[in-house]
């Protein structure tokens, strides 16, 4: 069922920065039609608009970059090599990884993209050496399977930018969406659960029979040991800054500090999580894991290159966002959602909306800052709670990444392979958690 989509993506599939440009073209257009707009205005609402999103920016790129580097600390790769000898049988090593992958995408999603590569190597590799017939493709498929829970979790971008002061959310509401009506919501928890028992399930389920072709790890596959960073070496051997460069004290006073700022900030202000504090908690875990500000600037020289895609984009999907908000057609597009919606159904409208524009901005901060207006607007026409079209952007971005390759391909380049050899398997995932998620979003309107 799966492989003419396989074909179709691999054949057909260009760089998100593609997607990025053409939506612009498609909104400037549909503005210029739809609109009284004329082409100076809408060049002009572009351009004025680009600029619009420089904070969120910077903080949904530090949520990629300081989660890919806790994954690479030490301790937290030698946990993972831990973990990889938990399963005893090939049925409980699909449903481990799916489950690690879920926990680790819920803390944040960097770090869940991250532990899905790894830790699918390394239950292959102790797989191996136990004598297991583990099907490498469905181990990094189910770990990239659990990351099918990244947006219900701390790191959820749309929920905590509607819970972040100043945010484009708050100017819109008047107010702060709190995370406890959101992330921490009662029935979001309950969907998290089912989520994930569905998932881990169903990984199971694809397990390969006695008969069933099965491509192991390539001989010779493992995790990459921890790199100890020498110190530079002179004539006349390391030099005092060298000596301070490799101190662990530098980074463990930053991180005690920072864990300080953490205690009084949630002692004072409650249970109140914004994009800063989950990012601020990440950078302390950080500080207090890593063995050196060295270890601490070669791991984020490694991790740089992942936020490129997000500081090229985000001004494109800020100019559509301009565009949508000076010309009028945000209130064109919500008055349509009005027309085909009830207090009922417009939660299910927008967790299907989501998933179909999650393939042209897969960002999931891009998407929420183009998407979230429109259905904030009409949520409020129609009296429903904002807190469910939040999250039913949300559920629609994550869904969708099952079959949208973007996210996928570092996790990929990690474990060397192709989106051919898991999209069969993450299409499954696509299908359970869909009739999970459209579920949810009824009974929580109800």
């Amino acid at each position: 069922m799966s492989q003419p989509m396989v074909r179709l993506v691999e054949r057909w599939l260009p760089n998100a920065f593609i997607f990025a440009v053409t939506l612009t073209f498609v909104v400037a257009l549909l503005a210029l039609g739809i609109t009284d707009s004329g082409p100076v205005d809408v060049v002009r609402a572009w351009g004025d608009g680009l600029t619009g999103l420089l904070a969120f920016m910077t903080q949904i790129s530090l949520v990629l970059l300081l989660g890919y580097v806790l994954a690479h600390t030490g301790p937290v790769r030698r946990l993972l090599v831990r973990l990889a000898r938990v399963p005893r049988t090939p049925v409980q090593a699909y449903g481990f990884v799916t489950l690690c992958a879920a926990l680790a995408s819920l803390l944040t999603w960097g770090l869940g993209l991250v532990v899905a590569a790894l830790l699918s190597i390394e239950v292959a590799r102790v797989g191996r050496e136990r004598g297991l017939r583990l099907h490498y493709p469905l181990l990094v498929a189910a770990g990239y399977s659990g990351f099918v829970v990244w947006h219900m979790g701390y790191s959820g971008s749309g929920p905590l930018a509607a819970a972040t002061p100043d945010s484009f959310v708050e100017e819109q509401l008047g107010g702060v969406l709190p995370v406890t009506e959101t992330i921490f919501s009662s029935w979001n928890l309950l969907a998290v659960l089912a989520t994930v028992v569905v998932v881990v399930a169903a990984m199971g389920l694809l397990a390969p029979g006695r008969g069933d072709q099965v491509i192991e790890l390539p001989e010779g596959a493992a995790l990459a040991e921890d790199e100890d960073v020498e110190l530079v070496a002179t004539t006349e051997g390391p030099t005092p800054a060298d000596r301070i460069d490799s101190m662990r004290l530098v980074t463990l006073l930053a991180g005690l500090l920072l864990l300080a700022y953490l205690v009084i900030w949630f002692v004072q202000e409650g249970f109140v999580l914004t994009l800063d504090i989950v990012n601020w908690t990440f950078l302390c875990l950080i500080l207090l894991l890593v063995k050196s500000p060295r270890e601490l600037g070669r791991l984020v020289a490694r991790a740089a290159g992942n936020v490129g895609d997000i500081l090229l984009q985000f001004p494109l999907y800020a100019g559509i966002l301009g565009m949508m908000t000076a010309t009028g057609l945000i209130q064109v597009f919500s008055d349509f959602f009005v027309s085909i919606s009830n207090e009922t159904t417009l939660g299910l409208f927008s967790f299907l909306a989501g998933g179909i524009v999650n393939f042209f901005v897969p960002s999931g901060g891009g998407q929420f800052a183009v998407q979230a207006p429109i259905f904030l607007d009409a949520a409020q026409q129609l009296g429903v709670d904002p807190a469910i079209v939040v999250m039913g952007i949300a559920y629609g971005d994550q869904w969708t990444n099952m079959i949208q390759p973007f996210w996928a391909l570092p996790m990929l380049a990690i474990a060397r392979l192709q989106i051919r050899d898991v999209m069969g398997f993450t299409t499954v995932t696509l299908l359970v958690t869909g009739v999970v998620f459209g579920v949810t979003m009824v009974l929580a309107s109800l």
